[in-house]
């Protein structure tokens, strides 16, 4: 989960992760919107490709890369444990704030 979220940290990776939600792309399709070098653009993608939220595959001379769903899964199942703790700990102070003012 570590690589995941190190992967997510960087905004262009997030980027390149929301455009294949929308199907699978080339890494020079991925590359297009951002100002930077194939080489940057393949390192992020080797992050993404590392931490498993993407796939890469080869045909003729390109690289078709797709998103795998996997990971962020199982990121959200995560957070959505801590979701509810913080939902849980925000009732209890709403609570805890109500008495207080029905107290006074």
């Amino acid at each position: 989960m570590s690589d995941v979220f190190a992967a997510l940290a960087d905004p262009t990776r997030r980027a390149i992760l929301s455009r294949l939600a929308d199907g699978e792309a080339t890494a020079g399709e991925l590359a297009a919107p951002f100002p930077v070098s194939a080489q940057a653009i393949s390192k992020h993608l080797n992050v993404l490709e590392r931490a498993g939220l993407i796939t890469r595959t080869r045909e003729a001379q390109f690289r078709r890369c797709r998103i795998t769903p996997g990971p962020l899964r199982d990121l959200a199942v995560w957070v959505g444990e801590y979701r509810r703790l913080w939902e849980e700990r925000y009732d209890a102070l709403d609570s805890y704030l109500t008495t207080i003012q029905e107290e006074r």
